[in-house]
């Protein structure tokens, strides 16, 4: 799995660990998942960054942690003679965010950073919360991969 991680902005300094577990968790769940053939493209950005993004594209004005954007809903047509790789999506979290939600949640910056990838992977694959029974499919999965990250709920 190909795991293409960027920055938004030259402002925005986080530790080289960040980049690594947020690759270290796409991968493991392109390895879970059978997506060997895949290619995601992950951006760490800052809560005004994301902000325009949320409100744009769903129209809540707040900034929030992560957002996916899959390329493989709807009704795409198939591409011909292109290359074999399954183009995921984006993933867009913010590393202000995830500062933020370890703080208040009382664990370690790794730790929400890779569940923010893990979810924002699940999301790519089609896993949804809007519903009851779905939150509850998702947070399966979540610490199903977090598990195998080696990253339980109380570290």
């Amino acid at each position: 799995m190909d795991v293409i991680l960027s920055n938004s902005s030259a402002e925005l300094q986080f530790d080289e660990t960040l980049s690594a577990t947020v690759e270290k968790a796409a991968a493991k769940v392109g390895e879970l998942y059978g997506l060997e053939a895949a290619e995601v493209s992950v951006t760490l950005t800052n809560n005004e960054y994301i902000h325009k993004l949320n409100k744009q594209y769903r129209n809540i004005d707040r900034p929030t942690d992560v957002l996916s954007f899959a390329l493989n809903e709807g009704e795409e047509p198939e591409v011909v003679d292109g290359p074999d790789i399954n183009m995921l999506g984006d993933i867009i979290i913010s590393v202000e965010r995830a500062v933020e939600q370890a703080a208040e949640y009382g664990h370690s910056v790794e730790r929400e950073m890779a569940f923010l990838t893990v979810h924002g992977m699940l999301h790519l694959l089609g896993y949804d919360h809007m519903e009851e029974a779905d939150r509850m499919e998702m947070r399966q999965e979540e610490d199903y991969v977090m598990g195998k990250l080696g990253i339980l709920r109380d570290v």
